[in-house]
């Protein structure tokens, strides 16, 4: 099982990128998934999560720029982010609940993607 997030980049203040996670394997389930993201020298941030009954949760810093989406049938999961500043300079990485065959592993962590905003 993998879960791994692509599609960062360098991207100039006030731009939009969208990256994506991909659980692979023979995936039977992918719940509460949410997006991390990890600066230089900063705490890890919890970006965006699924909660109770599919209500998605945003960081305040997030608000209004970044929209979560899914694609279930795929396993696959989206970031849309808009107005970028060079704070949402970070790592960001998608973490969830996979069941693949008989085995579920919460809080299964991907790998990463780069995102890095500057002029």
């Amino acid at each position: 099982v993998q879960l791994q997030a692509s599609g960062g980049g360098l991207v100039q203040p006030g731009g939009s990128l969208t990256i994506s996670c991909v659980a692979s394997g023979s995936i039977y389930s992918v719940n509460n998934l949410a997006w991390h993201r990890q600066a230089p020298g900063k705490q890890r941030e919890l970006v965006a999560n699924v909660a109770r009954r599919g209500f998605i949760n945003y960081a305040d810093s997030v608000k209004g720029r970044f929209t979560m989406s899914s694609d279930n049938a795929k396993h696959t999961f989206y970031l849309r982010m808009n107005n970028l500043k060079p704070d949402d300079t970070g790592l960001y990485y998608c973490i969830a609940d996979i069941c693949a065959g008989s085995i579920c592993t919460n809080d299964f962590r991907g790998q990463g993607t780069l995102v890095t905003v500057s002029s």
